[in-house]
């Protein structure tokens, strides 16, 4: 298991969720992805896409403007 970092910063809805749709697609299963973004919409927008594509939201959390959602790449 390997955990990545994402940095999504300064970018705006849909290219979040295309960055990190092109990171998991590097993984594997059961790695970590920590997504660090400034937009807000990806509280709802990542954990959204996970649920469709069979991948685990560990932890959301919100600090200093910035958006942080680690996911568990599904098998």
């Amino acid at each position: 298991m390997s955990r990545e970092v994402l940095n999504a910063r300064r970018l705006l809805c849909p290219l979040p969720v295309i960055r990190t749709q092109d990171k998991v697609k590097q993984l594997k299963a059961g790695d970590q992805l920590e997504v660090i973004c400034t937009d807000p919409g990806v509280m709802q927008d990542i954990p959204t896409w996970c649920r469709i594509n069979g991948h685990k939201v560990l932890e959301t959390r919100s600090d200093d403007y910035e958006y942080i959602i680690i996911l568990e790449v599904g098998g």
